[in-house]
């Protein structure tokens, strides 16, 4: 577990040095291309990417939050909400996170932050009116193995690099000029090309970088919650119940889907296809729930 901790730690500033340099080398790439001087874009590209990785560190989170509706709840607002996550961190030996209530009937949650000292973990009211009590703690418990591991690090700042790289792809694309002809003979159109050919795979790349680590680190969770409360079944229950409750949450949008304990678009158990399940953000529901009761606690 600790190893894992670690690599997540590593994993992040990894993510944000790649897309660093992603940004600088576009930078410097697409200058080449239209003719603009090399040295002022790519420090335009060092300052929006500095930037972009100060945005990412520190305010991913409050990104996602936004983004779902989520707000913040005190103890009077939902005592018993807020004693399983209280019990569960007691357990965990972590900090409680700040607690947040999505209004949305799709049964959902997630949690997001840099670290468990500035952490935050959501439900929908879906959720909590559909799952018993020891439910509800397996999905508690899912949430701040997130938390405890790392992973909301390294997920909340896919949602930044996915829409940075996006946006450079989009810029790229809208912007260059073809069939230009200057002393530098054919080395422009092809460099035209080769740009062209990495904004239009630039998204692709962005979606499978978030769908590798957010499927794994499902799957992690869920053995990491089920050590914590030592009741895997309840998880089990639970992830049955939200697949056949499954609805689109009203703010779903694929930027942050894979922070969420289930696909916020709703029908992931349906999806049977190899296509479907190789884009998907979450593993299939009914394997994870066949692993959770594999395992025997």
């Amino acid at each position: 577990m600790y190893d894992q901790i670690a690599a997540n730690k590593r994993k992040t500033w990894f993510l944000i040095i790649l897309v660093a340099g992603l940004i600088i080398g576009l930078s410097a790439l697409y200058s080449y291309i239209q003719g603009i001087d090399p040295a002022s874009m790519i420090i335009v590209g060092t300052i929006i990417a500095s930037v972009h990785a100060l945005i990412s560190y520190f305010l991913a989170d409050k990104v996602a939050l936004a983004s779902s509706g989520a707000k913040a709840i005190k103890k009077q607002d939902s005592p018993e909400l807020w004693r399983l996550v209280e019990n569960l961190c007691i357990a965990s030996g972590q900090p409680v996170p700040a607690i947040y209530i999505i209004q949305d009937e799709s049964p959902n949650a997630f949690a997001t932050g840099r670290d468990p000292e500035h952490a935050s973990i959501a439900f929908t009211t879906g959720i909590l009116n559909i799952l018993d009590k020891q439910e509800l703690e397996g999905v508690i418990a899912h949430e701040l193995s997130h938390v405890k591991n790392y992973d909301i690090r390294v997920m909340t700042i896919v949602v930044v690099l996915v829409g940075a790289i996006m946006l450079l792809a989009d810029i790229m694309l809208h912007t260059m000029h073809f069939g230009r002809r200057d002393e530098r003979g054919n080395s422009a159109a092809i460099l035209a090309i080769v740009g062209l050919v990495l904004a239009i795979l630039s998204p692709l790349f962005a979606q499978l970088l978030k769908l590798a680590i957010s499927r794994n680190r499902e799957y992690l969770a869920d053995a990491s919650g089920a050590l914590l409360t030592r009741y895997p079944e309840g998880l089990a229950q639970a992830l049955e119940k939200i697949s056949l409750a499954a609805r689109p949450m009203q703010k779903a949008n694929h930027a942050t889907s894979h922070l969420f304990i289930a696909n916020p678009f709703g029908g992931e158990r349906n999806r049977r296809s190899s296509l479907s399940s190789m884009f998907s953000t979450h593993p299939p529901i009914d394997e994870r729930i066949r692993r959770l009761r594999d395992m025997g606690i």
